[in-house]
């Protein structure tokens, strides 16, 4: 197993801080990355970013598209801006278990696991802001993380905001079966960035940003050029749970959630249809404030593609909304 305990993640920005902190899992440690509000803005929260499947904070949130990421887009709005990185991903410690074959080990990181790892990271930025509460952007199937985590824990999260949220559907097949972790390669990941694309029209993430991309996805695995092709190694408890969900046992209950929600989703996503945002919505009965929104010309990866500024807007005016005037646990 890589150790990276004492190693240091490249700075993204000269303002970033960087912490470790304990994980749930013994003798493991967690990657956190933290952003200030820009010095001219007016501070307006804390918002934490919660990674999807594959890809880590880096990849997502902190990545600059021709100079600019969403996260600084948020930090220019007023907001301190979190991320981090569940255990198998980026800057956090690997599970031991990467280090074996992945065959006869339950699938990583499932979402019960990567629930605690989020607990963790939340409360640390709560003593970190005096107790407030903090936001949560959540990405795919970290949407099922989030999710659970602000039913179990409501006096932390002030805010949900579900991009790409996983939803249940009908499906009567027991969802496939995983292995411990799976490799991931450049080629794997263009095609789940362009599958959703409709014939004939314009594409909606350049070649150029992915070339580019993808070289900061392989050096999010240290040993991702060893393998021919090169690859990345990804926990596959994430795939199962979206498996499971897809199956009809989404891992937590909508109808606990007691913060206001937005759901959005892209035109084009096949993974938060129509049927999905709308089962979605109408399960998330306790929470006091729902929205959902659509974007045209994206995909479930909308936060990579040319739409995603529209995005950006969407979740800073629902984040930064007096749109309650108050509400309680």
């Amino acid at each position: 197993m890589l150790d990276t305990h004492d190693i240091r993640m490249p700075l993204l920005d000269p303002r970033e801080a960087q912490f470790r902190i304990p994980s749930c899992h013994d003798g493991l440690s967690l990657f956190l990355r933290y952003l200030q509000p820009h010095p001219a803005a007016p501070t307006r929260g804390v918002v934490l970013y919660v990674h999807g499947a594959t890809f880590p904070s880096a990849l997502s949130i902190a990545h600059r598209f021709d100079g600019h990421s969403w996260r600084d887009a948020l930090s220019e709005a007023g907001f301190h801006v979190w991320a981090f990185d569940f255990h198998g991903y980026g800057g956090s410690d690997p599970y031991p278990a990467m280090s074996e074959p992945p065959e006869g080990h339950a699938p990583l990181c499932g979402a019960d696991d990567a629930g605690r790892q989020l607990e963790q990271a939340m409360r640390f930025i709560a003593q970190r802001h005096a107790g407030n509460r903090i936001s949560i952007i959540a990405h795919s199937w970290a949407t099922i993380v989030a999710g659970g985590f602000a039913a179990r824990c409501p006096a932390l999260v002030d805010r949900l905001v579900l991009f790409g949220a996983i939803a249940r559907r009908g499906g009567m097949q027991p969802p496939p079966r995983y292995p411990a972790w799976r490799l991931v390669t450049l080629k794997d990941q263009w095609d789940r960035f362009t599958a959703e694309l409709p014939t004939g029209e314009l594409p909606v993430l350049s070649r150029r940003h992915f070339d580019e991309w993808g070289e900061r996805y392989l050096d999010s695995d240290p040993t991702s050029r060893m393998r021919t092709p090169p690859s990345v190694k990804t926990p596959s408890g994430p795939w199962h749970d979206i498996g499971r969900a897809w199956a009809g046992e989404l891992a937590y209950q909508p109808s606990r959630v007691r913060a206001p929600v937005a759901i959005i989703r892209g035109e084009w996503d096949s993974m938060c249809n129509d049927a999905d945002a709308a089962w979605l919505f109408a399960n998330l009965s306790a929470s006091p404030v729902r929205r959902d929104v659509k974007i045209s010309r994206a995909t479930h990866l909308m936060h990579l593609e040319t739409s995603r500024c529209a995005l950006y807007r969407e979740t800073e005016n629902f984040l930064a909304a007096d749109d309650v005037a108050a509400w309680t646990n």
